[in-house]
């Protein structure tokens, strides 16, 4: 029996995910119930069976919904049904009033539970179900924002315990893969909610981009953050290297950095505010080029505000940051 394009399309880069671990390995995958998580989970089964690896199917209720924890009771029926050797649900509270926005409070509620899933489980891996189309969206957000090469560099396919292998998958396989398996897939309401810009994103602007410029758009987005994040990596490699040349010990050289390349330069503020406590969510670039200008455009200047609160100071040659 010939196997389906859509099915081997998702089987194929999970089984380049998990041929690295060994008998025995817990591998845990992520799954809403959706069309991307269901075939992954599908293909993990398939592929780890093959391998002698422990699958443990995890669902995450976020109580973000009316009857969200029926729903994760579903998924982990299908998980069972799909052959996983464990199932588990964890429950989160997602904090909407954090700042971030409920998509990214979620988001990080998530990845915190995950994490703890993982170690709990001793996961060598768990897997994520996002795909090309999922990437496509994250570089033209990014874009749209202004946000700079970390945001257009997407998804990582792997940080930490967690791996995605469906980067290169186009939604559509996901979709067709469970239907040819005859799963029942879950359309989580969130995803059509227009309320959400990544929702806009999918439904309205990619569709008109390949409207107007012709198929493709997706995966020249997705080409991109890969390039990008090779480009991304090595500048943050020499920005590490910038930082130990210039640290001090109450701060930074200030002439020293001066005489960094701006993309260098300004990689190590950045990161030098991060280590001093300015929140990440609240920095941003004016911030780190208003501080550049106590290097390369400093004039007596007093100070410069930033999140934190701190207080940017240059001060008999070296750059400080401190409370206010």
């Amino acid at each position: 029996m010939t196997l389906h394009p859509s099915v081997a399309a998702v089987r194929v880069p999970v089984r380049a995910a998990l041929s690295s671990l060994t008998p025995g390995d817990v591998v845990a995958v992520a799954c809403s119930g959706g069309a991307d998580s269901l075939a992954l989970a599908s293909a993990a089964v398939f592929e780890g069976r093959k391998l002698g690896l422990r699958v443990v199917g995890v669902t995450v209720d976020h109580g973000l919904q009316p009857g969200s924890d029926a729903q994760a009771d579903r998924v982990v029926a299908q998980l069972a049904a799909l052959g996983v050797h464990e199932t588990l649900t964890a429950r989160v509270h997602v904090d909407e009033a954090s700042g971030l926005g409920p998509e990214a409070a979620a988001r990080e509620a998530r990845y915190a539970v995950m994490e703890q899933v993982a170690e709990h489980l001793g996961a060598a891996v768990v897997l994520l179900g996002h795909t090309l189309d999922d990437q496509a969206e994250t570089v033209l957000l990014g874009l749209a924002r202004g946000s700079g090469g970390r945001s257009l560099q997407g998804m990582r396919p792997g940080f930490g315990v967690f791996a995605r292998p469906l980067l290169g998958v186009r939604r559509d396989d996901t979709v067709t893969a469970c239907q040819v398996e005859g799963l029942e897939v879950w359309d989580d309401p969130h995803n059509h909610d227009a309320g959400y810009a990544r929702v806009r994103v999918r439904e309205r602007v990619l569709p008109v981009l390949e409207d107007e410029l012709g198929p493709g758009v997706a995966q020249a987005l997705a080409r991109t953050a890969d390039q990008l994040r090779d480009d991304t990596a090595l500048l943050e490699e020499l920005a590490a290297a910038a930082f130990e040349r210039v640290r001090h010990l109450d701060g930074l050289d200030a002439v020293a950095l001066a005489a960094e390349p701006p993309a260098l330069r300004h990689r190590v503020l950045h990161r030098f505010a991060l280590d001093a406590g300015a929140p990440a969510s609240e920095l941003t670039r004016g911030h780190v080029l208003e501080v550049d200008k106590l290097l390369v455009a400093w004039r007596g200047q007093r100070w410069v505000d930033l999140p934190g609160p701190l207080r940017a100071i240059r001060r008999d040659g070296v750059l400080v940051l401190e409370a206010p």
